[in-house]
């Protein structure tokens, strides 16, 4: 077997299991509306409704906290681990 399918493996082979891995970790959610929800994924389904805790809405201008959010996932482009 190569080294590199021992390494997709461990990731996850699908979007969900990639998602999955993020479990209680930051992260980005960049929404249609060019805003970014950042917070703490608690939670997704298979149409990548997004719960998330501690979030926050950051703005071009401004930074909005919200706590405890669901995102409908037919309003996000992509998600990224925050840092």
């Amino acid at each position: 077997m190569m080294e590199s399918d021992n390494n997709d493996r461990s990731m996850g082979s699908r979007p969900l299991d990639v998602l999955g891995s993020a479990s209680g970790k930051r992260v980005i959610l960049h929404l249609k509306s060019t805003d970014k929800v950042v917070g703490v994924l608690k939670a997704f389904d298979s149409h990548i409704n997004i719960w998330l805790d501690d979030a926050e809405v950051q703005g071009s201008d401004t930074t909005v906290k919200i706590g405890t959010v669901l995102v409908r996932g037919d309003s996000i482009v992509w998600i990224s681990p925050s840092k």
